[in-house]
This record gives structure tokens, sequence and C-alpha cells, in this order.
């Protein structure tokens, strides 16, 4: 069985050619010995137009990694509260194989995450990311979890469960947290928000973050993602995270009075 695209077309191209050449527009070049090893990330998730450039800062600094977890959160409402996919995805640069040696080391840890392909099959968050992957890491594998849990000790739970499998296995692995910043504010607004939440990120503090977002009422779709990554790059050993790139969806469209802030993160 394979996970097939559900917007290529629409939020990136379906051709492969065309694909192609739009990452490298999107991407820095930037050589193998100046890449970082990078632990964690947050990454927006919106057309590749709107926040594609943001991603792409982000994906050509990174350091070649075994195996990409990249938790998203759940736009559609279905499946469980923490859906894994043990399905290969397609994508027009090919096939993305599922590490499920690691899947089920994870599963063992936290049993909370159940293979569910519902959550998956209509998600656009975790799709986006996967031609960036496949183009700068060709051999990389990928778990994919899909998240609609806000409950803080399950979302620590799970993060502790994948530093703990990778450990155990000796993988090598980077945790990307699929997120959009904030939501349909104005610019003036949504630069404020996206600060706030941005800098309690950057603390490397997930209940500092959590906290943030709840009492600003931040409308980050991957905040919970973005808690994930935090605990699991620090068990993973990270201690600093910096800002690569910010910008949001009015740089594009030129309306400032209803923006989408798109941000991305590096963690190691």
């Amino acid at each position: 069985m394979l996970r097939q695209p559900f917007v290529a077309g629409s939020f990136y191209p379906a051709d492969a050619e065309a694909l192609l050449g739009e990452l490298d527009a999107l991407s820095p070049m930037i050589p193998e010995d100046e890449k970082e090893i990078v632990l964690g990330a947050v990454v927006p998730h919106a057309g590749y137009l709107y926040s594609g450039r943001v991603a792409g800062e982000v994906y050509g600094r990174i350091k070649s990694r075994e195996t990409f977890v990249v938790i998203g959160p759940n736009h559609t409402g279905c499946g469980h509260s923490f859906s894994l996919s043990s399905e290969n995805w397609l994508t027009p640069l090919g096939e993305v194989e599922v590490d499920l040696e690691l899947a089920d080391a994870i599963r063992e840890r936290a049993p909370i995450l159940k293979y569910d392909s519902s959550a998956h099959i209509s998600e656009h968050c975790i799709e986006v990311q996967l031609p960036f992957i496949k183009k700068f890491f060709p051999d990389a594998l990928i778990v994919p979890v899909c998240v609609s849990s806000g409950d803080i000790d399950e979302l620590k739970n799970v993060a502790e469960a994948i530093a703990a499998a990778a450990k155990s296995l000796g993988k090598d692995i980077a945790v990307l947290a699929s997120s959009d910043m904030t939501h349909y504010e104005t610019r003036q607004e949504a630069s404020i928000q996206d600060k706030e939440a941005i800098d309690a990120l950057l603390s490397l503090d997930e209940l500092r973050f959590a906290k943030t977002v709840e009492e600003r009422n931040i409308s980050m779709c991957g905040w919970a993602p973005s808690v994930m990554m935090l605990v699991a790059a620090r068990e993973l050993g990270a201690a600093k995270a910096r800002l690569v790139k910010y910008s949001d969806s009015g740089e594009i469209t030129g309306n400032i009075s209803e923006v989408v802030g798109y941000a991305g993160i590096i963690v190691n």
C-alpha cells in the first residue's frame, strides 16, 4: 500500500521536473561541510508559494539524517489522537519509505500511538515536507505522526518515547514539527504574537511555550507537534535553537490585514 499524494498540483507542483526546479529556487545552496546536525526543527506547511522559502531555508541547512520523524497537526479530525502511518508515501520525486523499525519501537514505549491511515489520507501537513526530504535526503526514512491531542503529559510521553527508541536503536534522527504560525490576523498583531511564541520556542522550554500559546490565544496550528519536537530534541541532546527565517502570506498576496505567519526554526 502507498499513501497517494493529496495536494500535489495545488500546494506544490505535481510534475517532477517542475517540482525540482521550484525546490532549487526555494532552497539555499549550502556546501555539505557547512551544514548542521539538526535534532529538531519547526517548518511551515502552507503552499510552497507562501511558505516554501521558509521551509527551504531550514532543509538546506540540515546535514543528512537517517530518519525524519515528521509530526503534524490533525486538520481533518480523522483518526486517533496520535496516528502513525505504516504505508510508504508516494511523491512526484518517488517513494519515501517509513522506518517501521523505529515506528514499532516508539509504539512499544508509547501505546497511545496507533497505526491509522485515516488520519493521513487527506492531511497535507506531512505531505508537503516530503518533497524537500526526498530532494535533500533521497535515502532517508520517515516516521509520520499526526496529532490531535492537546494533553501536555501525552505529548511529552510520546516525545520521550521517540527519543528513547531512537537512542536504543542507534538511529540518527531529526524531529520535525510541521506548523504554520498565527492565522488570519493583521501583520502587526501576527508579528507580535509570533515573536512571543518563537521566543518561547527558542528557550527550549515546552511548558513556557505551551503556556504562551494558551494565554495569548495564538492560532499556531502545530503547537502540539512543536511541544513534542522540543521534548524529543532535548532528550536527544539539543542545547540551543535559532530562528532561521520568518515571513507571512502578505509578502505574496499584498494583503497585510489578514496574514498567516511562517517560521523556520532549527534546534541542535
